[in-house]
């Protein structure tokens, strides 16, 4: 019995052997990332809605009721207003993400370009049975501005331009009227949003 248990111990420490010197084929490495040093940056925003979650929803998140809000042309070019993979007029933007309160979006690779990965997520989040609020998080690659400078002007920016959107969300959900657009304020004279 001794003699039976060291002969296949002795096959079975061969055949390992064996099968560690054939060579496993590795995957090829990743090729190099287009921007090596990114550096995402997010800006949260909300507002409160005396509303319901479902009915603010109802009255401004239709992916091209940012039209409305933004105060600008909003086409669907492809696709169906709400389903994935929808593309709006405004900055080209794909639906990419869904929940039944909300949306994510980005915006496509353009020639000559750095990609800097901006996507846009708008959210009816409730609170109670008769609020809720809007959330508006935007996250991006700001390491492709020129300067540290340019990067400490660029959050207010966007941060000031998304916040009147999303006021103007608020008004239109209570029921108001908006106000005509600032020009050159991302407004209808200052077309969309900047990427």
């Amino acid at each position: 019995m001794q003699k039976h248990f060291s002969l296949a111990l002795a096959a079975c420490t061969l055949a390992i052997g064996c099968w560690s010197r054939v060579a496993v084929a590795q995957p090829p490495a990743p090729a190099p990332l287009a921007i090596p040093n990114a550096n995402y940056v997010s800006i949260p925003m909300e507002i409160n809605v005396n509303r319901p979650a479902a009915e603010v929803w109802k009255r401004v998140g239709k992916y091209c009721d940012i039209g409305e809000w933004f105060q600008i042309p909003c086409t669907i070019t492809s696709g169906k207003d709400g389903e994935f993979g929808a593309v709006r007029s405004v900055g080209s933007e794909i639906l990419v993400g869904k929940t039944e309160l909300s949306y994510t979006y980005t915006q496509p690779v353009r020639v000559g370009q750095a990609y800097i990965l901006y996507h846009g997520t708008l959210e009816a989040r409730p609170v109670t049975a008769t609020t809720s609020k809007l959330v508006y998080t935007l996250i991006y690659d700001n390491s492709t501005l020129a300067d540290d400078a340019a990067r400490e002007q660029d959050k207010p920016r966007r941060n000031q331009q998304f916040m009147r959107a999303l006021e103007n969300m608020k008004t239109l959900a209570e029921g108001g009227t908006l106000p005509p657009p600032p020009a050159g304020k991302g407004g209808a004279k200052g077309g969309a949003p900047k990427q």
